[in-house]
């Protein structure tokens, strides 16, 4: 039970990072590393299709605001993937575990993928673009190590999966005051120049603006 719990867990959080990698992942997990997963995932065709899925995501992850609309796209995309991961993951079981299971891994890829997607807002608000790269790779390490773990060490899944949630919820709240902290500041140091030719102006004794 616990197995399965972690397994799914996992699956879903890491689905509503990057679905295409959790479906990449899981087929080369069954095919090359022994895991136990339905026949579906190591085709060669899905493999395929996943792989080249996962690339185009892993460009347009990195880049300012087209990432945010790819995210907008995939709101019902990683849900229901996840949702259909899980189905297929949990083949063997009962009906209702089926989809408990299944509806589980969708709630759960809908709260990681609200986090990301409120946390990539947040940081293309930052006028430099350094940081939506450094987001997106810490992102698409995550998904690895959990889809790792849930294959793996179940038990760990979990445990892992409920620390990221509550750091997700964390960040979005950290990384929302930073970008507005540096918005701000961007704004003055634009705005400067025009202040220090007023303040000079004004010490001379003319109080025009500049060009009057």
């Amino acid at each position: 039970m616990e197995g399965l719990a972690g397994l799914i867990a996992g699956v879903g959080y890491a689905s509503g990072l990057n679905l295409y990698a959790v479906v990449a992942l899981l087929g080369l997990f069954g095919r090359y590393g022994g895991a136990d997963v339905p026949a579906v995932f190591v085709r060669t065709d899905v493999l395929v299709l996943a792989g080249l899925l996962f690339l185009v995501e892993f460009v347009v992850d990195k880049i300012p605001y087209l990432d945010d609309l790819w995210d907008l796209v995939h709101t019902a995309i990683r849900p229901l993937g996840a949702v259909g991961v899980a189905w297929l993951l949990t083949g063997d079981a009962g009906a209702w575990e089926q989809a408990g299971s299944s509806l589980a891994a969708g709630g759960l890829a809908t709260v990681s993928h609200a986090i990301k997607a409120t946390t990539r807002v947040a940081v293309n608000a930052s006028p430099e673009p350094i940081s939506n790269s450094i987001v997106s790779l810490t992102e698409d390490g995550l998904v690895a190590a959990v889809v790792w773990l849930a294959v793996t060490n179940p038990v760990a899944a979990i445990v892992a999966v409920v620390v990221l949630l509550v750091a997700g919820a964390v960040l979005v709240a950290f990384v929302w005051r930073a970008a507005r902290r540096s918005w701000r500041q961007w704004r003055r140091r634009r705005r400067r120049p025009d202040g220090d030719v007023v303040t000079r102006t004004a010490a001379n004794g003319d109080r025009r603006r500049p060009g009057a």
